[in-house]
């Protein structure tokens, strides 16, 4: 702000030099206020939705005791993406449950735990009709994507105010030579020379 003030009373100072310091201003403040309220409001905006979306499953899923018919795969490491917890083994069974109305369920379903023989008990996420369910997000998981929702968008009005600035000061540059091209044609190719006329 100060070299912007102190450009406006510089006798030397072009009126492209000063649109450009106050363009560089400009740019500068949108950068540092406008995109972090930008990121912290999309932020905000899609952890509320993501919250909501984490009580409804909650609503709707509960966790049931099941039992291990067998095995349908050997283990393997997955990660949920639905939770925040890191990788954890994860076991194919057909299990068998009952659902809240009393009939027999059974499905393929993935299990953490760490006992999967036939006749184990084993706890499945199920819907309200008793059928096999995802494992529903955890609010921190909710929370982390929001955050990177909310980052995100902050770098993005960022890199469009940049490119922006960059895209003006082009615009502001060209017409500059242009003007200093018709200036030296007016001058004319005996410019600087004495005793010529000029």
């Amino acid at each position: 702000m100060a070299g912007v003030l102190r450009w406006r009373r510089n006798p030397l100072c072009r009126a492209t030099d000063r649109r450009e310091a106050w363009l560089a201003l400009t740019a500068f403040l949108l950068l540092v206020l406008a995109a972090p309220a930008l990121g912290w409001f999309c932020g905000s905006r899609t952890d509320g939705a993501l919250q909501a979306s984490v009580r409804a499953q909650r609503a709707e899923r509960h966790l049931t005791t099941a039992v291990v018919v067998r095995r349908v795969a050997a283990p393997r490491s997955a990660t949920d993406p639905e939770v925040s917890t890191g990788g954890i083994t994860q076991t194919a069974v057909l299990a068998r449950w009952h659902a809240p109305d009393g009939a027999a369920r059974s499905a393929v379903v993935s299990t953490g735990s760490r006992d999967a023989k036939p006749g184990a008990k084993v706890r499945v996420w199920t819907d309200l009709d008793g059928g096999p369910a995802l494992r529903p997000m955890d609010a921190p998981t909710a929370h982390t994507h929001a955050a990177l929702a909310g980052f995100g968008a902050a770098m993005l009005a960022a890199l469009l105010i940049e490119c922006g600035r960059r895209l003006i000061v082009r615009r502001m540059t060209r017409r500059r030579y242009e003007q200093l091209d018709r200036a030296w044609a007016e001058a004319g190719s005996d410019w600087g020379r004495t005793g010529t006329g000029s």
